[in-house]
């Protein structure tokens, strides 16, 4: 083993960066057998410089990030503090001097991927960023290390603790959204503005970088189809239990049949009750991998918190400062493939779609008609009829996502149609 320690510097001591430092302390004779080399917390920055940190020397504590990583004798720079700016600007000076990167921001990867990636390679550095993705659960690196000889086709999962924890609460309890919502923010599960998870804006990030690895195709955030739960509710519950299925949120990278090109979307979905991802419960995160040679994969686990994402920090910690011992660096940027990224409008699902209509002979002939006319083919229809009011649920045989569009848009248009009560992808089968 070296004597010189290898220097670490760590932007952002949150959840996350405090539980870095700390196992960093409390494993330092494990990491250093582990890496070849002790580690040392060379500094730490933060905004609130007077915050007590326990187990943190005092004098390791700057507000100044941009002097920290320009200090020229830093092997490591972890990154966690989240956003665009300034942690893209401090992570590529930390390569301009001379430091590898560790981060766990996944807007900023599924953003800017391509040029941190570029960035890296310039200067003969690494960038690992297992953490961005489902927290403790390793995944980059079998997509990008384990599968890198197969052929990936989808990767299909449950990305974002927050929102299953609420779904999985509105279907064994019954609870409305709201309700459900109120309970994970009591819980800390949900933070005080709760946007990103619900809107599926987090999982889209997550999206992103999954099928760029999953694909070897420059996927940014912009290409991924997003939706988000708000207006899951208990009917859509009842709905699914009738058909044997529950709702997720769902993040779905799947290649076309033909290769040719790739969809990333992260949208609610019934999924059946026999789906392994079905009994996925509260806050866990579960991921589907599906490629030719080793069939499906399944990987679970906590996917967010400060210890399950400070353990995937620390993970990439000890291979990048292996790398560094060995004069080496890990994969980078697989983007050969090239892959146009196809509209949402190309993508063919099953569909359930709830209408409200007026309860009298002839609707269901009227409905039926305008799904013949947009070439989307019903597999099962359910009417229920009280006082000159009724719902009629349609459930489909698999469609493009823009037929399924038209045929909703001409719904919308009979008189006979009060109003479309909801629409709801149905995934797993």
């Amino acid at each position: 083993m070296r004597t010189r320690p290898l220097k670490v510097a760590l932007l952002g001591c949150g959840v996350v960066g405090s539980e870095v430092a700390r196992i960093m302390t409390t494993h330092a004779d494990d990491l250093a057998a582990r890496i070849g080399a002790p580690v040392e917390l060379a500094g730490v920055a933060v905004r609130r410089p007077d915050k007590v940190r326990e187990g943190i020397d005092p004098a390791l504590i700057t507000t100044d990030a941009t002097a920290l990583v320009k200090r020229g004798d830093l092997d490591v720079v972890v990154e966690v503090i989240g956003g665009i700016e300034p942690a893209r600007t401090l992570i590529t000076t930390a390569f301009e001097h001379g430091a590898s990167v560790v981060s766990a921001n996944k807007a900023l990867l599924a953003q800017d991927g391509a040029a941190l990636h570029a960035a890296a390679e310039e200067h003969g550095k690494d960038l690992y960023y297992e953490a961005a993705v489902a927290g403790a659960i390793p995944l980059i690196r079998p997509l990008r290390e384990s599968l890198a000889g197969d052929k990936v086709n989808r990767v299909l999962g449950i990305v974002n603790g927050t929102t299953n924890f609420i779904l999985d609460k509105m279907d064994s309890t019954g609870a409305g959204y709201q309700e459900a919502l109120d309970e994970a923010t009591a819980l800390g599960y949900a933070e005080a503005d709760p946007t990103a998870d619900v809107e599926g804006f987090d999982a889209a990030a997550k999206a992103a970088i999954l099928a760029g690895i999953a694909f070897h195709t420059r996927v940014r955030l912009d290409d991924v189809h997003r939706e988000g739960m708000t207006e899951v509710t208990a009917a859509d519950f009842a709905s699914a239990k009738e058909m044997g299925c529950t709702i997720k949120l769902l993040a779905i990278c799947e290649r076309a049949e033909d290769g040719a090109s790739v969809t990333a979307r992260v949208h609610p979905a019934m999924i059946p009750l026999s789906h392994p991802l079905a009994s996925v419960r509260g806050a866990y995160n579960a991921v589907f991998v599906e490629s030719d040679a080793s069939g499906r994969l399944m990987f679970y686990g906590p996917g967010a918190g400060g210890s399950p994402t400070a353990s995937a920090v620390l993970g990439d910690l000890v291979a990048v400062a292996r790398n560094r011992i060995n004069g080496t660096t890990g994969p980078g940027e697989s983007a050969y493939a090239a892959l146009p990224v196809s509209p949402m409008g190309e993508v063919v699902t099953r569909y359930h779609i709830s209408l409200d209509v007026a309860d009298k002979p002839g609707v269901l002939a009227q409905v039926a008609t305008v799904f013949a006319e947009h070439g989307v083919s019903i597999d099962t229809v359910r009417q229920q009829g009280k006082d000159g009011e009724a719902s009629l649920v349609v459930v489909t045989h698999r469609a493009s996502d823009a037929a399924l569009g038209g045929t909703v848009e001409a719904l919308r248009k009979l008189d006979t149609v009060r109003g479309v009560a909801s629409i709801m992808r149905v995934e797993g089968e």
